[in-house]
């Protein structure tokens, strides 16, 4: 049995969610969000995310992560405070020496639904079926992590990488 962390990253809100991996079954652990406050100065936003980051690694102590790839249309500004989240994040998983899947949002699309195009709400459906959920985990960003964590449970080799 090995434990995966899914990670959504975001300035304002970074989403998270665990799976188990037992046997080729995904059982869910838990989900939330890491939120900062745009008042903040930006390297206590940062400061947050990790500290935030590493408690749930403290508590879960996942071997995997699957984080999400930024992905930015036109407005490459809205996407420089996500990068910079994403290096807080890298960094912390790193620190904890858990291996990291960085997967582009259609493949995380794919891997939980079977095609890569599709809408967010079939996703995060997919998600709640997947780990026999009551409803939609909440909010839409840990959602998303958990999308991100039963797509590495499917990847081939993650299993040699425990």
């Amino acid at each position: 049995m090995f434990k995966i962390i899914g990670i959504d990253p975001g300035l304002a809100s970074t989403g998270w969610g665990v799976v188990n991996c037992n046997a080729g079954k995904i059982h869910y652990v838990s989900h939330g969000i890491i939120e900062t406050k745009a008042a903040m100065p930006l390297a206590e936003r940062l400061l947050l995310i990790m500290n935030s980051l590493n408690k749930i690694i403290d508590l879960h102590k996942p071997s995997v992560s699957a984080v999400e790839k930024l992905y930015f249309g036109s407005n490459v500004s809205s996407a420089i405070p996500v990068a910079q989240a994403t290096g807080v994040i890298f960094a912390a998983l790193a620190a904890k020496k858990i291996i990291v899947h960085e997967l582009r949002p259609n493949v995380i699309k794919k891997g939980v639904t079977g095609f890569s195009r599709s809408e967010k709400n079939q996703v995060q459906e997919m998600v709640r079926i997947i780990l026999g959920l009551p409803e939609i985990p909440k909010p839409d960003h840990a959602a998303d992590a958990l999308g991100a964590a039963i797509c590495a449970a499917n990847i081939s080799d993650i299993g040699d990488n425990k």
